[in-house]
């Protein structure tokens, strides 16, 4: 398939979310993100600050009870739901009682650094099933995404996005890797349509399938991106934009393009070599400062 739009610096430039200057917190929308555990607390905290960066006016990290104090140490800007823990320093499988208590947010994130352990397993599938028929913007990332992978018919949400690498695609699909690699824009065209889903199929050009069949295919990034923990910054930024109210499509979009600029911005900066994902998310400003 040849029929794509490229996402290039014209076509974002008129995406970006109003910043009204009579405005709050509350104006900017709330990400409600599921993310970390014991052993992944970076997957949490790149995640969170993230959707900040791009300008969501609050973040709550709902997480495993040992996480906390760990992203608290790093930054004060996220706020915490306690979710308790389990043996495994996971999220329990009954964690989803306390989300009922919730006030609805305007975007949730799921699946950086939970693993994929049982308890966590239950955990997500019935949380994504509570906001199945639900309108709230979705973004399915890492373990999430391989928890689906485990069931035949996965709850995948209304208004969704997942954002696999090739292999966690592969395994949502069941479709081999090399395969997957070999046409990019057909398999996750494949995946879009059979999830009925937004597909951001991360890599070197990544690749947004919307179920309508339209395709846009990524013009920037570098190799600086090529660090663990970039992609729960990307889930965080598509989070981010969602909970400002940009269509889950626009926000998809307009995150991919920022992401890369910022990876090659940093890449210039402080070699591709040497980038750490803590750096991108220093650098997501600077690819916002070119169009403001």
């Amino acid at each position: 398939m040849d029929n794509f739009v490229k996402i290039d610096r014209f076509y974002v430039s008129k995406l970006f979310p109003k910043r009204n200057e009579n405005s709050n917190k509350g104006t900017f929308g709330s990400v409600l993100n599921f993310a970390g555990s014991t052993y992944y607390p970076g997957a949490a905290l790149l995640s969170s600050v993230a959707a900040l960066r791009v300008g969501a006016g609050l973040v709550r990290l709902a997480t495993e009870s040992n996480v906390i104090p760990i992203v608290a140490s790093q930054t004060p800007d996220v706020t915490f739901i306690d979710l308790g823990s389990n043996d495994f320093g996971t999220i329990p499988k009954d964690a989803h009682k306390i989300i009922k208590e919730i006030k609805t947010p305007s975007a949730i994130s799921i699946g950086c650094g939970l693993s994929a352990l049982n308890p966590v397993k239950e955990f997500v599938l019935k949380l994504l099933k509570n906001y199945l028929s639900s309108s709230v913007p979705v973004v399915i990332d890492a373990d999430a995404i391989n928890v689906l992978s485990t069931v035949e018919n996965p709850p995948i949400p209304l208004n969704s996005v997942i954002t696999p690498h090739p292999l966690e695609l592969s395994r949502l699909i069941k479709v081999d890797v090399e395969q997957i690699q070999a046409d990019r824009l057909k398999w996750a065209n494949f995946a879009a349509s059979k999830l009925d889903c937004i597909v951001v199929l991360k890599g070197h050009n990544t690749v947004v399938s919307i179920p309508n069949g339209n395709t846009f295919v990524n013009t920037s990034g570098s190799s600086a991106l090529a660090h663990g923990g970039t992609g729960d910054i990307l889930c965080g930024m598509i989070a981010g934009f969602a909970a400002q109210g940009l269509k889950l499509e626009d926000a998809s979009i307009l995150a991919v393009y920022l992401h890369g600029r910022a990876g090659e911005i940093a890449g210039k900066k402080l070699s591709e070599y040497s980038v750490l994902a803590s750096d991108v998310l220093k650098f997501i400003p600077f690819a916002f400062k070119e169009f403001f």
